[in-house]
């Protein structure tokens, strides 16, 4: 055991000590030489028929060094170093080539190792909570049996204490809005989005402050003490990282705060729960009857007990939920939802991620074929090199060991190319934060996205390396040392190889591009809807009034004259006041009209708008009858609504709406008559019908919140945020939350799920056409070389270049031909897994098949006109000569 064990670290020490070796065997071998030739100069032999005798006697010296070599050390080990010698000298002679090669794995092995780390982050690798798999979703299906609603406090402490599928719930208030809240720092306010959870929350999902502790059960009491949790950017950013922050007090909303600790860096919640609305700072929520009154409020997640699955736990709460409304009947109605974390936050992103992973794995399929392609045409001209390399010695081993060791250098270098892009791309991705999909911000090329793109670059050499490998037994060495004309015109095989490669190219870039269009198609079909509104040109300012505006009536007059300085500011051509932006959050009550009953649980829902006279003009939203707010809806007239088409259609289908009453929060007030009907607005998403709109006009309601400043102008928004944000600073000098945005950029997020599909397949389609058209010129320029002859003889014998060129076209149009009719029969499958990711086409839809053809045989015509190009400068006398 011992002497096998010194002989493997003996052979280890001559690998890195082999020039040593050499110099001793060398002495050696000069010492036996010169005793040799000293005997024959003795015996009478001249001096240097004495040297040439001991050579003879001794035998072949380099037999001998390479015997000893593989005596002493790792005689695998020294070949591999001598095949990968010999492979950076063929790569460095052949740098287009190369060059060329390790450029379109690279993109290849980028784009691969990027989708791989989104499908990672967001699908793999699971939620960043402590043991997330047992995390469930629990909402309230809505009484029309579509929609999902947050829960009532009762029921989740009725659900919480009863429960035996799970360990525990956790909530968070779904009531939020963006900036919600205002901090004053030093004598500077700040808007800061608030969130306010249960107090197990972070103990539930598995984090622990960075800095101090979680809420008390004192601090989560109604009216107990104010506690905030501050998350780690706000405590970097505005806090300047002070590790000292716990127990100091700040001023939030007007009242003192203690801080009592510091989320960790790793725990972001927009990250999952929000994408794009960040928290700043959490706040205890009171699980109590006061907060019982506000209705559904709470968002839910339950952990399921060991051994429990969600079909128990789902029958458990369908019986609890009948228990708990029978003995609640005044409470809303309770009809949980049971979902898996992961599936809630994810799962309406797993088509769009399969179908993206798929689109890579046929855009790397043509990448292979590509690169196969390239390799196929050099091995041809590599016949005679391969011949020569046989002829003084080369066994086939060695020489498809060569050959494999070349590919797999060639994609390891576009492998380790891939990797720089794909750090790239997740940087890339990390910095859109204007798409509105959770857990993007997590993805980075880790190392699993490391091994993955390695593991693809092994594979890729390995796989298109086989190809000029399968050609060294077919390899003719007698013929291949013939004339090099002869000897290196390609076979019939070849020939068909490279257009079947060809074929498959073409029939892949086929289905891409098909799926590229259909949701391009439907990504213009969804910025075609007639939004109800108009964004161009309209901007959005936050604001809202200090303490010293407390009563219903300070505050009308506070807006009043908001609305008076800004419509008064040169280059404004309307304003209004609302309370919530389209696409941009939402409220619902339950309505009804006078008259009317309904059953408990089945009032229509009715989406509310509180807006000011003004608020239409700005938005563009068109009054379809009757009359918008004016300045005699105060107060103390008649109280008065508008409703939408859709509204009026449910509520009066057939009638007249103006005039009647309508009555929300399912009845529980007198009622208003409604003054007009307006247009329906997409407020909730760009491919959802409106629902049932309400508006309230904001002098008669007594909101105490934040409200939106909407002005329109023919000038650019962006322009105008500072003229604004003086003029109303010269009304409130503490005026907080002064965020600005355009109505474009609300569209822009609210359609960002679909344009990130679409640029990413878009992408893919165009890298893979681009492969398409070069694979099919490097094909057709190969066979134009390959055929000189051939066709130098065809124009001495008559023929024009014109007729030979478009021999050659009609053949690039053939194989295109045969690869989009095999394309077009994958397509239609491929198309239809993206049904459900369509809007407003169908899978099958005709345009966009056409200009797939149209795109297809366009590049093939002018992938093979190039290379025809050719015939016209061949010689016949000279294609004569060599024949």
């Amino acid at each position: 055991m011992l002497g096998s064990i010194h002989r493997v670290l003996a052979r280890i020490c001559a690998v890195f000590q082999s020039s040593d070796f050499d110099r001793d065997l060398q002495a050696e071998i000069d010492a036996h030489l010169n005793l040799l030739a000293e005997d024959h100069i003795r015996k009478g032999t001249p001096p240097e028929e004495a040297k040439r005798l001991a050579r003879l006697e001794l035998g072949g010296v380099s037999q001998l060094r390479e015997a000893h070599r593989e005596v002493r050390g790792l005689p695998f080990l020294d070949v591999f170093l001598q095949d990968l010698r010999y492979t950076f000298r063929i790569l460095r002679r052949n740098a287009g080539f190369t060059l060329f090669t390790i450029a379109i794995v690279g993109l290849g092995v980028g784009a691969s190792s990027t989708i791989f780390s989104v499908v990672n982050a967001l699908l793999l690798r699971g939620l960043p909570f402590h043991d997330s798999e047992h995390l469930v979703w629990i909402s309230n299906r809505a009484d029309d049996g579509l929609k999902e609603w947050s829960v009532q406090v009762g029921h989740f402490l009725d659900l919480r204490d009863q429960t035996k599928s799970f360990s525990d719930l956790a909530a968070y208030a779904t009531f939020s809005q963006p900036a919600d809240a205002k901090m004053l720092i030093n004598g500077e306010l700040e808007r800061l989005n608030s969130l306010q959870v249960s107090q197990n929350f972070f103990s539930f999902l598995g984090v622990s402050p960075q800095l101090g502790r979680s809420f008390s059960a004192d601090e989560c009491r109604w009216n107990g003490p104010h506690a905030g949790l501050l998350s780690y950017d706000t405590w970097k950013r505005r806090f300047a990282s002070d590790p000292n922050i716990v127990g100091r007090a700040v001023t939030l909303n007007d009242a003192s705060v203690t801080i009592v600790g510091v989320a960790p860096r790793t725990f972001d919640f927009a990250t999952v729960f929000a994408p794009g609305n960040p928290i700043d700072i959490y706040l205890p929520m009171p699980l109590t009857q006061e907060t019982n009154g506000w209705g559904n409020t709470l968002a839910v997640i339950g952990r399921l007990r060991p051994g429990i699955t969600l079909q128990t736990a789902r029958a458990e709460f369908q019986i609890l939920s009948e228990q708990i409304q029978k003995q609640h009947p005044e409470r809303n109605t309770l009809r949980p939802i049971l979902t898996s974390l992961d599936q809630h936050v994810t799962g309406s992103l797993h088509n769009a991620f399969l179908i993206l992973s798929g689109a890579v794995a046929m855009m790397m399929l043509i990448v292979c074929a590509n690169v196969a392609n390239l390799q196929l045409a050099r091995s041809v001209t590599r016949q005679k090199e391969i011949a020569i390399r046989a002829a003084v010695g080369a066994g086939r081993r060695r020489l498809i060991r060569q050959l494999l060791t070349e590919n797999v250098v060639l994609s390891l270098c576009g492998g380790l190319l891939g990797v720089i892009l794909a750090i790239g791309g997740t940087r890339l991705l990390d910095g859109l934060r204007a798409f509105n999909i959770p857990l993007l911000s997590t993805v980075r090329m880790d190392v699993a996205s490391l091994v993955f793109s390695v593991l693809l670059a092994a594979l890729i050499g390995l796989l298109f390396g086989f190809i000029p490998a399968l050609q060294v037994p077919s390899i003719s060495v007698h013929d291949s040392l013939k004339d090099t004309s002869r000897a290196s015109t390609g076979s019939k095989r070849h020939t068909w190889i490279h257009g079947g490669l060809v074929v498959s190219e073409i029939a892949l870039a086929c289905v891409l591009l098909v799926g590229a269009g259909l949701l391009a198609r439907s990504f213009l079909k969804v910025l075609e809807q007639n939004l109800g509104f108009q964004p161009e040109r309209v901007a959005a300012l936050r604001i809202d009034p200090s303490n010293s505006y407390s009563t219903r009536v300070q505050r009308n007059t506070y807006f009043d004259e908001v609305l008076a300085r800004t419509r008064s500011l040169p280059g404004i051509s309307s304003a209004g006041l609302t309370d919530v932006l389209p696409l941009a959050g939402d409220r619902s009550w339950d309505v009804t009209a006078k008259g009317k009953v309904y059953a408990r649980g089945h009032f229509p829902e009715g989406y509310i708008r509180i807006v000011s006279d003004g608020y239409l003009a700005a938005m563009g939203i068109p009054l379809r009858a009757g009359r918008e707010f004016s300045e005699r809806d105060t107060p103390s007239s008649e109280p008065v609504a508008m409703v939408n088409e859709t509204l009026a259609r449910t509520l009066w289908p057939g009638q007249n709406p103006l005039d009647q009453i309508v009555i929300g929060e399912g009845g529980s007030n007198p009622g208003r008559r409604v003054v007009g009907v307006v247009a329906d607005v997409r407020h909730r998403a760009l491919e959802q019908e409106s629902g049932n709109e309400l508006y309230f006009p904001t002098r008669q309601r007594d909101e105490s919140g934040p409200v939106y400043l909407v002005v329109r102008t023919p000038l650019l928004p962006a322009a105008l945020a500072s003229t604004i944000r003086t003029a109303l600073h010269l009304i409130t000098p503490d005026l907080s939350g002064t965020e600005f945005k355009t109505l474009q950029q609300l569209v822009d997020k609210a359609v960002s799920p679909r344009r990130f599909v679409v640029v990413l397949l878009g992408g893919f389609s165009a890298f893979a056409l681009i492969l398409a058209a070069l694979g099919i010129y490097a094909v057709i320029s190969y066979s134009v070389n390959q055929r000189t002859a051939e066709l130098g003889i065809r124009m001495a014998l008559g023929a024009s270049a014109r007729d030979l060129q478009e021999r050659i076209v009609l053949q690039t149009l053939r194989l295109a031909g045969l690869g989009m009719l095999l394309g077009s029969v994958a397509a239609w499958i491929f198309a239809r897994t993206l049904a459900s990711l369509l809007f407003g086409v169908t899978f099958t839809d005709p345009a966009t098949f056409a200009a797939m053809l149209f795109v297809l045989t366009t590049a093939a015509a002018l992938a093979g006109y190039f290379p025809s190009l050719r015939v016209s400068r061949i010689d016949p006398m000279a294609a004569l000569r060599a024949n």
